[in-house]
């Protein structure tokens, strides 16, 4: 009996931090489980726009919020939920962490939502967490979803990782629905590695996009650039089969053809000259994972052009066509 009581374990009470579109649609998929969810907004007039119209009007309009979520701009009423999912942007998550780390309860599980890297630390968002939220249950909730499409209960998957493979399946429970499928992991690492690299790699795709350079090219930029992520993942402790799944190699296909990804639109704006990397849009993760990522490496001793090779671009120092002359004109070398 007792087992099976266990199986039939879930949280019915979810936070959410962040009610951008990425925040609305996980708070969506989150009630749709059969939660109540508390959406934390910094803007009171998300709040107003909720409360009055039943819609998130400045970020996700047209999509109605379910009876059972509630938003707040008071951090701590995220207190009584029995999970939070962090979906600040990433070079924000570190402020949001430390006062979430009053608010809510130490034995809360936290999920991180956002993909990326600390641009001035050069640390991914598992890694930020852990430092702003010591002795919480950390992990991340990841993989090849449009806010738009998770909003509307399209179907999705996605990997949910956390060390605690028995923690890690009651929010499976807790968020999993017909529509919104998460698929376990304990690699937070490698799940980190998939959803911060694959930013950059969106952006020189967008980049090929933009210059009309073809399809053939842009699916050897992809291809290249899975190497290029594996090499990262690899030195740094990732498992090879996290990069091939849904957070790593899925998510990667699909941002790196589509232009309703924030950084393969970054990519078009920067090869046609629309945008400066200094005018990069802020949502579009990669622009300033890219810098990080590119030290990183190069610290290590890991071999990454393609992620260089955009940072540069973003950086003002090299001109798209220069790249692109530049990766074309590398050693001919053995595929790894």
């Amino acid at each position: 009996m007792r087992e099976a009581a266990e199986l039939d374990t879930r949280f019915t009470r979810i936070g959410v931090a962040g009610a951008g579109a990425w925040g609305t649609a996980l708070a969506l998929a989150a009630a749709r489980a059969g939660a109540t969810v508390t959406v934390w907004a910094r803007e009171p007039e998300v709040v107003m726009a909720v409360n009055e119209h039943r819609e998130n009007r400045p970020f996700l309009p047209g999509v109605k919020w379910a009876p059972s979520i509630q938003a707040t701009n008071a951090l701590s009423d995220l207190g009584a939920c029995q999970a939070v999912l962090l979906a600040a942007p990433a070079q924000v998550l570190r402020p949001v962490a430390q006062s979430l780390r009053a608010a809510v309860p130490v034995s809360a599980p936290v999920l991180i939502c956002a993909k990326g890297m600390e641009r001035d630390t050069g640390l991914l968002m598992s890694e930020v967490a852990a430092q702003e939220l010591p002795g919480s249950p950390i992990g991340l909730l990841s993989g090849p979803s449009f806010a738009k499409d998770v909003a509307a209960g399209l179907p999705t998957a996605v990997t949910l990782a956390l060390p605690d493979p028995a923690l890690g399946q009651v929010l499976v429970r807790s968020l999993g629905s017909p529509g919104f499928r998460p698929y376990y992991s304990d690699d937070v690492l490698g799940v980190s590695v998939g959803g911060a690299v694959k930013n950059v790699l969106a952006i020189a795709c967008g980049i090929v996009d933009g210059m009309g350079l073809g399809l053939s090219a842009r699916a050897a930029l992809t291809a290249r650039g899975f190497a290029e992520m594996t090499r990262f993942g690899a030195a740094i402790g990732a498992r090879p089969e996290t990069l091939t799944g849904l957070s790593g190699l899925g998510d990667l296909i699909l941002t790196c053809g589509s232009a309703q990804s924030r950084n393969f639109s970054l990519g078009l704006a920067l090869a046609r000259g629309a945008v400066k990397g200094s005018e990069a849009d802020p949502l579009a993760e990669g622009a300033e994972t890219a810098g990080a990522l590119a030290a990183r490496a190069h610290a290590m001793g890991i071999e990454m052009p393609i992620a260089a090779a955009v940072a540069a671009i973003l950086d003002g120092g090299l001109s798209a066509e220069a790249a692109v002359h530049m990766l074309l004109s590398r050693p001919f070398k053995p595929e790894d």
